[in-house]
This record gives structure tokens, C-alpha cells and sequence, in this order.
């Protein structure tokens, strides 16, 4: 006679062969679905093998270490909007924040801190001026984040008053003029500045390792934190976090404040590897950061996408940007180029979230009819 642990145990095992008996095509393993979770990694490598085949020299060591360090600026801006985007935001501010940012490094490091009423002149050392700039980053995300959650006004306004703000107050700090020669001045202790930019450690550029840091970083939060969990939760559904209990109004602070942080240290990477800083620079930034969470994978609908997966939509934008220059297309082509490639990326992304909730709805459907033939 079975025990009633046999019993239960023998129902579990006729339940499973019927509902696997009775799965619709595509809810089992698919190679397209497979592709289609794998494009990020698939396009990099075609990309790599297209332009080693037509650009001379494109895999040459040189190369390929001044392609990882222009990628690992659009790497460290893309990081930060990785976890507005999953989140369910939208940063439009943080290509002003980088021209603000490093404008303001180049007015402490050229002209110091002015205190009129005092009549002295304030001059920083570098790592004192990156802390203030890093914070004032900090800060303007603070802003948006404030906006957005107290005021109740959407992410795509908000930041994109902050856009023309940032902006604005760039062209307003210099009159719009340039703050060149950035290497600071021996007797007032502010030299060093340049090293950010073009520093190298081991042989690899330091911004290539700085981008490293915050990637691993911030792939570690995301993924084994309950913060980084209740980042997808509101991106999610937001209002399902509210009711779990999740503090959304500062998670949103938090993400914010983090886009700003990886703007501002954007910013101050461009002035030191210029070694000047003009109001214009990071203009449609914001685009391209949105581009490489796109393309690696990101909904911006919330949700999904992962840190990994925008690391390799820098480097596929990056790649994609130095083949184009090495074989001679124009800057006018190389915009045009990384717009439908945007648009590509948000294609495949809606069809893969068809092809899942399809799939979904099949497995649903099995599911249901497989206790009542087993009942039966």
C-alpha cells in the first residue's frame, strides 16, 4: 500500500508529463530565442570581424586600447542611466551635466574660487577639485530626483528642463568661452589634472579602469543587493513596489543622484583628456547612453536590462564609431549610423518581448489544461 507521500509524490510526477506533453511550440528551447537574448554579444563580435576585414590595422594593439578607452567613456555615462532606465526613468540631463561638470573643473583648476566679499581667491588641489565636482554631479541628480518625486512631474520633463539648465549654466560660466591648458599652476598646488584622462596603469588607460570599477560595482549592486532588486521591482510595476513596501520616492533619488555622479565623472574625464573644458561638450551624450543600454538589452519600458549588457552596447558603439572614422565615413554619416542603429535596437527588443509574452501565455495555457486531464 503507497504512503500518502508516495501518493502525492506519483500525482506531482503525472501532472508534470501532462503539462509537458502538452507544451505549444516555442515554449521549450529555441534557437531564435536564444539569438535574440544573445544579440548584444553576437553583434560586437560581427561588428569587430566586418571592420578587421575593411578598415587596415583595426586589431592592432594600439587600436584596440584607444577603442576601449573611447568606449569607456560612453561606458561610465551608460552605467548610470542603466539603473534609471531599469527603474523606469528616463535621464535626458546628464549631457549637460558633463559640459557643466567639466566647466566647472576648468574654471576651479584656471581661476579658482572667487570670494569677492572677502577679496581672496581660493585655489583647490586636483583630487579636492574632482571630490566637488563629483558632488555637485551628485547633487543635480538630486535635483531631478527631487522634481520627479515631490513634484510629480514625468522623467522626460524633468530632465530635459535640466538639459537647457545645465546647459545654459555652462555657457554662463565662461560666457561661453573655453577654459584651455588645463595643467594647473606648480606654485598653487593644482597640477595633475591631465592624469585622469590620459594616465595609464599596467599599460591600459586609467579611465579603462575606472569604468571597470564602477562597472563591476554597480553589476554587483543590481544583482545581489535588495537595492539593486528593488530597482526592477519599480521598473517593473511601480505600484506593486509601493504596496510590497519598497520606499520608491528614494530609490529614485538614489538612481538619479548615481546618473549625475557617473555624468559629472564623465565630465571630468573629457576636460583631462582634452585638457580643456568647453560648454558644449557632451552634447547629445544623453542619446548614445541611451543607445548602449538599448542595445545591451535594456527595456525602456523598465524592468530588464543589466550592467553587462550595457558595458557591451559602449563597446559596440565605440567600435562602431572608431571602424566608421577608420574608414573614411564622414561625422555626418557616423550620427545618421548610430540613430538607426537605435532604432534597430528597440525593434528586436519589442519583438523579443512578444516572442516572451507569447511564449508566457502558452506555457500558461498548458499549464491549466494539464491538471484537468490529469483530474479527469
Amino acid at each position: 500500500m503507497e504512503s500518502p507521500r508516495q501518493r502525492s509524490t506519483g500525482r506531482l510526477k503525472k501532472r508534470f508529463m501532462t503539462a509537458l506533453a502538452n507544451k505549444k511550440p516555442g515554449t521549450g528551447f529555441s534557437i531564435g530565442m536564444l539569438v535574440l537574448k544573445l544579440r548584444t554579444l553576437i553583434a560586437f563580435l560581427a561588428v569587430l570581424i566586418v571592420f578587421s576585414f575593411i578598415a587596415p590595422n583595426f586589431l592592432s594593439i594600439t587600436n584596440l586600447i584607444a577603442m576601449a578607452k573611447h568606449s569607456a567613456i560612453w561606458a561610465i555615462l551608460a552605467v548610470g542611466m542603466t539603473y534609471v532606465i531599469i527603474g523606469g526613468g528616463i535621464d535626458l540631463s546628464i549631457g549637460s551635466i558633463v559640459g557643466l561638470c567639466g566647466m566647472i573643473a576648468g574654471g576651479l583648476i584656471a581661476e579658482g574660487l572667487r570670494l569677492p566679499i572677502f577679496g581672496i581667491v581660493i585655489y583647490f588641489n586636483v583630487p579636492m577639485i574632482i571630490l566637488i565636482v563629483l558632488l555637485i554631479g551628485v547633487l543635480l541628480g538630486a535635483v531631478n530626483g527631487l522634481i520627479i518625486t515631490k513634484l510629480g512631474v514625468a522623467p522626460f520633463i524633468a530632465t530635459l528642463g535640466m538639459l537647457y539648465m545645465g546647459r545654459g549654466f555652462a555657457m554662463l560660466r565662461s560666457g561661453g568661452k573655453t577654459f584651455p591648458n588645463l595643467i594647473g599652476n606648480p606654485a598653487l598646488g593644482n597640477t595633475g589634472f591631465p592624469i585622469l584622462g590620459a594616465g595609464t596603469m599596467l599599460g591600459i588607460p586609467l579611465v579603462v579602469w575606472i569604468a571597470a570599477v564602477i562597472a563591476i560595482i554597480a553589476a554587483y549592486v543590481s544583482q545581489k543587493t535588495p537595492f539593486g532588486r528593488h530597482i526592477y521591482a519599480v521598473g517593473g510595476n511601480e505600484d506593486a513596489a509601493v504596496l510590497s513596501g519598497i520606499r520608491v520616492n528614494r530609490l529614485k533619488m538614489a538612481i538619479f543622484m548615481f546618473s549625475g555622479f557617473t555624468a559629472a565623472l564623465t565630465g571630468l574625464v573629457l576636460a583631462s583628456q582634452l585638457v580643456a573644458s568647453h560648454p558644449a561638450t557632451g552634447e547629445a551624450y544623453e542619446m548614445t547612453a541611451i543607445a548602449a543600454v538599448v542595445l545591451g538589452g535594456a527595456s525602456l519600458n523598465g524592468g530588464r536590462g543589466s550592467i553587462g549588457g550595457t558595458i557591451i552596447g559602449a563597446l559596440i558603439l565605440g567600435v562602431l564609431n572608431d571602424g566608421l572614422v577608420m574608414i573614411g565615413v564622414s561625422s555626418f554619416w557616423q550620427t545618421a549610423i548610430k540613430g538607426m542603429v537605435l532604432v534597430l535596437a528597440v525593434v528586436i527588443d519589442q519583438y523579443q518581448l512578444r516572442k516572451q509574452n507569447e511564449a508566457a501565455l502558452h506555457q500558461q495555457q498548458a499549464d491549466e489544461k494539464g491538471p484537468e486531464k490529469v483530474s479527469a
